[in-house]
This record gives structure tokens, C-alpha cells and sequence, in this order.
């Protein structure tokens, strides 16, 4: 190097750890980001519903209108997984900290819910609705809506086979008469079904 030739250095910006991808122990990691506007892609909607946990989550989310505690959500959970109410501690510390740490930051990347990891507080999130329409919540020795409406098509199909073979009190009735009612029931029912199903099509065209 020549005598009294200046050396110019520059230096780049240094990354902070959200630049760079790093969670808070310092420890690089991959990040699912969420869609954005567009909505969930089938194979993330597959991979949300595969998990028992998960799917319990948004379950009791729709059950409380759609926001829970960490700790009730854990609770429920080890119940059902137990089969005791209430659950083992052992087994309610583990659902809650799977809970904490894997399932609910992957529903909220992803946009289903939104977790507040301080005030340990769940709510339904923008693509909930994505998600929740294919749930469907059944009581315990309750029906499913797929059972309800396969025993009345059922029902209908062996009315209209008693009316034909003129079964007493079924055939005086006509089977034109028979088959109406038993559509109207359908349809009325369809209506319910819709109505109350909060993640429908319906309400998700009416919340826009």
C-alpha cells in the first residue's frame, strides 16, 4: 500500500434476529408465514385437521364463541384425551404446553387464530371460517347433520315403500302428499343447518 493512500471502509447494517429469522433463544428457524389476503392453501388446511389437538382447539373455539383461555382450552383437551374430568395434571401440564408452544403459533401464522402468548388468550382469526366450515360439532350421543339427513331420506324412502304396498294408515294418505312433506322437512331442516352453522356460506358472504 502506498504511503499516504486513505483505506475507505464500509459496513453493511447489521440483521436483527426478525430479519434473519431467529427465535428468541437465538436459534435460526424456518417461518410459515400466513396467506396474507389470499386464502389457505387445501394442503395447510389438511395439515391443521390431521392434528387431534388442534382440531379440538377450534372445536371449543366455536363452542365459546370464539375465544378461550390457554389454560380452559388445555383443560378441555385432557378431558377428552383422559376420558376423566378433571384431567390428570399430568397430562393437562402437557396438552398446555404443546398448546403454548407448537400448535397455537402454528394457527396463528397461518391466520386461524390469534394468539396472545402474555394475556395467554385465544380468538378466532381472520381464516378461521376456512377451516372450521369442514367441523362439525356432535354432542355426545348426538347426531351428526350427515346421520340426521341420511335416516330421514331413510325414513321417507320406506313411507313411500309402505304406501305402495298399501300399508294401513300410510296408504290412505297419497304418496305425492308423503313425498312433499318429507321435502319440506328436508328443506327446513337444510335451513336450520345453515343458520346455525356460523362458518357457512352464508355468513361468510354477509360478514364481507
Amino acid at each position: 500500500m502506498s504511503k499516504g493512500r486513505k483505506l475507505s471502509v464500509r459496513f453493511k447494517p447489521c440483521q436483527t434476529r426478525e430479519q434473519f429469522g431467529m427465535n428468541s433463544k437465538g436459534v435460526q428457524q424456518a417461518t410459515e408465514s400466513a396467506p396474507g389476503d389470499g386464502a389457505l392453501e387445501s394442503t395447510q388446511i389438511h395439515d391443521v385437521l390431521r392434528n387431534d389437538r388442534r382440531r379440538l382447539v377450534l372445536e371449543r373455539l366455536r363452542e365459546r364463541d370464539g375465544t378461550e383461555t390457554v389454560r380452559d382450552l388445555a383443560e378441555h383437551i385432557a378431558s377428552v384425551e383422559s376420558g376423566e374430568s378433571p384431567p390428570p395434571r399430568n397430562i393437562r401440564q402437557s396438552v398446555y404446553v404443546s398448546l403454548h408452544q407448537t400448535h397455537l403459533p402454528k394457527l396463528d401464522d397461518l391466520g386461524i387464530v390469534a394468539y396472545d402468548a402474555n394475556a395467554k388468550e385465544v380468538t378466532l382469526a381472520e381464516h378461521a371460517d376456512e377451516v372450521t366450515v369442514y367441523l362439525e360439532i356432535v354432542p355426545k350421543y348426538g347426531l351428526s347433520w350427515g346421520e340426521y339427513y341420511l335416516g330421514l331420506g331413510l325414513l321417507g324412502l320406506l313411507v313411500l315403500i309402505a304406501e305402495r304396498f298399501g300399508v294401513p294408515v300410510v296408504s290412505a294418505v297419497d304418496a305425492a302428499v308423503l313425498g312433499g312433506a318429507f321435502f319440506a322437512l328436508i328443506v327446513v331442516s337444510a335451513v336450520y343447518h345453515i343458520t346455525t352453522q356460523q362458518s357457512s356460506l352464508f355468513h361468510r358472504l354477509k360478514d364481507r
